[in-house]
C-alpha cells in the first residue's frame, strides 16, 4: 500500500470512528456556537439552514446525532424530526432539539415528534457537551446532566 493509500484508509477509519453530527438551525450564530462546541470535543459537524436541506444532508450522510432547531423557514425542527423517523436509513439517529420555548407543551411537542432530548436556549456549552455525549454514548463529562429529557 502507498503512502497515499494508508492515509487515505487511516482518514476514512478515522470518520467513521468519530461521531458525525448535523446541526440543522436558521441561525447562523447558533450553528457557529454549536460547531465551535462540538468540534472542540472531536465531533465532525455538518450544517443545514432549514429541516428541507437538514433532510438532504441527512439522507446523504451518515450522522449519528442530530441537533435541531425547532423554528425554521421551509420546513420547522418538528417536520424535520417526523421526516427524520420515518426514512429508513434514518429513523434510528438522535434527535435533539433546541429552541426558546419553555413551556411543558413544547417539550412534549417535539418529544411526540420523535425528539429524544429538548434543550431549552441558550444552551450553555457544559449542557450541549454533556447531552450529546451521553446520546452519542460517549464518556458523559463529570457532573449530571439535570433536567431529563425535556429540560
Amino acid at each position: 500500500m502507498t503512502n497515499e493509500g494508508f492515509a487515505a484508509a487511516t482518514q476514512a477509519a478515522h470518520d467513521t470512528a468519530t461521531p458525525h453530527v448535523l446541526v440543522v438551525d436558521d441561525a447562523t450564530v447558533v450553528r457557529l456556537y454549536y460547531r465551535q462546541i462540538l468540534e472542540a470535543r472531536g465531533y465532525r459537524v455538518e450544517e443545514a439552514i432549514n429541516g428541507v436541506e437538514g433532510m438532504e444532508r441527512a439522507v446523504q450522510g451518515r450522522f449519528d446525532l442530530c441537533v435541531v432547531d425547532v423554528n425554521m423557514p421551509l420546513m420547522d425542527g418538528y417536520a424535520f424530526v417526523r421526516a427524520l423517523r420515518r426514512e429508513p436509513i434514518t429513523h434510528a439517529v438522535p434527535a435533539l432539539m433546541t429552541s426558546t420555548q419553555a413551556s411543558a407543551a413544547d417539550r412534549l411537542l417535539a418529544l411526540q415528534a420523535g425528539a429524544n432530548f429538548y434543550l431549552v436556549k441558550p444552551v450553555a456549552q457544559a449542557r450541549l457537551v454533556a447531552v450529546a455525549a451521553a446520546m452519542l454514548g460517549d464518556p458523559v463529562p463529570s457532573g449530571p446532566i439535570q433536567g431529563g429529557p425535556g429540560a
